[in-house]
């Protein structure tokens, strides 16, 4: 969109990054700043800052993720800038003064598909409720679902037709082209035609209330049984949950996770709004940081099979890293909890809930699968399976609770198994600090993404960073630096543009905002822009360091000798180590 830099002004003051994240993250407040679990990457200790001085943004020392908040509208919903724009000023009720013709049109595009995927969604309800095919609404009878939970889930069928849905889609004014992008229909040889036919659909909103894709079951032996919509501009089925709309307005800090639709609609109609499934796909890393978004607590609730319970620990490990206490429901006399709520009622599940295991203790107990503790060669073979999940335990309280009950399942004395723990402790720590050391010299000799020309100037770019920081903490010393230091003296092209770019914007003597580079720098860019602000917070950058720097890159003559050896780079980062 052409540059408008009043109005980028007003939006940013209109939509203060601290709301807006804290719409997607749980902030700390630390200072006059906030910190938080970055979204972007997976941990459990916050390395996400939020700062709020005068130019409000946030930087993550974990990732590198940073800007304004509309850098994080874009990384967060997956926008362009301009649909970030649009996206922000919709929130604070602002009109967007200008739009880009391409951008308008992609724009455009998912305004269509949302709105189809409405319309796709009456369609196929109406179909279920009052359509000549009564085979849906029976299985939905069979299934024990009410009218109130059909309805409230949007629930439908699709016809046994290859062209009810495009015929009608067309008549509300939709191109074969739109449908096919929607994934509402497919092509062959010049043909479109319905995607899901003869199936029951399972409508899949996001957290703001649009349609986004749907999911289809097959009522026959076809293949394959479930059909889900595959990417569109609007739908990642990786980083999106069935039901999070619901779930997300809980009163409670505690999620249950189910493998199927029908497992989520059974458990809310039974009175827990508070659950979620995956799309179809093992739950993935996105998809267990945006649950630690709502959740502090996840419950597992996947069938009882073995994909099931291969599925769970992949799920609980993704939990861990993003902080998640994670807890497994044992269903005994049912396979899923749909059968489980339907044999045995909502109390019973209830209970089955606050009686879950912990993961530490779900792990423990699948150690013993197939052993016989009452042989030696059982009691070795659990002991070693045991001590890995054992070593993994991060709190060394909880290490301890559990060492102990492994102690007396197994008859070993608690002392030894202890020792054997510590030993593998130790062992990780010392492979551990030798992997960070490989990163780190490996690291030196690779090509810095966002300014390659970095590892070769090394010196120059550092001086570099500072004048862009020092500019950064000054926007009004813009005009007396153009002088001093013309952007022709910088040596690495990124640090250039962002030089440029800064006095371009400073020099008019307005207000600056990092807001006015998100248009020219992608997302990543302007997290690396924030990093050179955060990481130097704690430095005096005056005009005499600025001076200092300038000067070292108007005294570049030679490539030569401006890099270091192999030598001299393990001795500087020995040095640093040791330190």
């Amino acid at each position: 969109m052409p540059r408008n830099d009043e109005f980028l002004l007003r939006l940013r003051e209109a939509n203060p990054i601290e709301t807006v994240m804290g719409n997607y993250v749980n902030l700390v407040r630390r200072g006059r700043n906030y910190v938080c679990n970055c979204p972007f990457h997976s941990e459990k200790t916050p390395s996400c800052y939020i700062y709020l001085g005068a130019d409000p943004h946030f930087y993550c020392f974990g990732c590198g993720a940073g800007g304004d908040v509309i850098t994080f509208i874009m990384k967060m919903e997956n926008l362009t800038f301009t649909e970030a724009v649009n996206f922000l000023a919709q929130r604070a009720g602002l009109e967007v003064p200008h739009k880009d013709p391409k951008e308008a049109a992609r724009a455009r595009l998912k305004t269509r598909i949302y709105e189809m995927n409405r319309l796709a969604a009456n369609f196929y309800y109406k179909n279920l409720v009052s359509g000549p095919d009564k085979s849906g609404l029976k299985y939905f009878a069979d299934r024990k679902l009410t009218p109130a939970t059909i309805k409230k889930y949007g629930l439908g069928f699709a016809p046994n037709s290859w062209n009810s849905l495009t015929d009608y889609l067309r008549s509300k004014g939709y191109t074969d082209d739109e449908i096919v992008a929607g994934w509402l229909g497919g092509s062959k040889n010049g043909r479109v035609f319905d995607m899901f036919r003869n199936r029951v659909m399972f409508p899949i909103v996001d957290t703001r209330g649009n349609i986004i894709g749907f999911g289809g079951r097959v009522l026959d032996d076809s293949k394959p049984k479930y059909l889900n919509t595959g990417d569109t501009p609007v739908f990642y089925k990786g980083s999106n949950l069935f039901s999070l709309n619901f779930a997300k307005n809980s009163n409670t800090k505690r999620m249950i996770l189910c493998e199927g639709y029908m497992d989520v609609i059974a458990v809310n109609q039974a009175g827990f709004e508070n659950v979620v499934a995956t799309l179809g796909t093992a739950i993935t890393p996105e998809q267990a940081r945006l649950m630690s978004h709502y959740a502090e607590e996840i419950i597992i609730a996947y069938d009882s099979d073995g994909a099931g319970q291969k599925a769970t620990r992949k799920a609980i490990n993704h939990f861990e890293d993003v902080g998640l206490r994670t807890k497994i429901i044992h269903m005994e006399g049912a396979k899923d909890p749909d059968e489980f709520i339907k044999k045995f009622g909502p109390n019973r599940f209830r209970i089955l809930l606050d009686g879950s295991d912990d993961a530490n203790a779900y792990l423990l107990a699948k150690c013993e699968e197939g052993l016989d503790l009452a042989t030696d060669a059982g009691k070795v073979e659990v002991l070693k399976r045991a001590a890995n999940v054992l070593a993994a335990i991060e709190s060394p309280l909880e290490r301890e609770v559990y060492i102990s009950r492994t102690s007396k399942r197994t008859g070993i004395d608690v002392q030894v198994l202890k020792n054997h723990i510590d030993q593998m402790l130790r062992a990780r720590k010392k492979n551990l600090k030798k992997s960070e050391w490989r990163n780190i010299t490996s690291a030196a000799y690779q090509k810095d993404p966002i300014n390659p020309e970095s590892a070769l100037h090394r010196k120059e770019s550092r001086a570099e960073e500072t004048i862009i920081c020092y500019l950064l903490r000054h926007p009004d010393d813009a005009q007396r630096m153009a002088k001093e230091a013309p952007p022709e003296i910088f040596l690495t092209p990124f640090n250039k543009k962002v030089y440029t770019a800064l006095l371009d914007r400073m020099s008019g003597g307005d207000r600056f905002s990092l807001s006015l580079l998100a248009d020219e720098f992608s997302p990543d860019e302007m997290g690396r822009i924030s990093g050179i602000d955060a990481k130097n917070r704690e430095f005096t950058i005056d005009s005499t360091v600025a001076a200092d720097c300038v000067k070292v890159l108007k005294e570049y003559k030679s490539p030569a000798g401006d890099q270091l050896s192999d030598e001299d780079l393990s001795d500087l980062f020995r040095s640093k180590i040791s330190k």
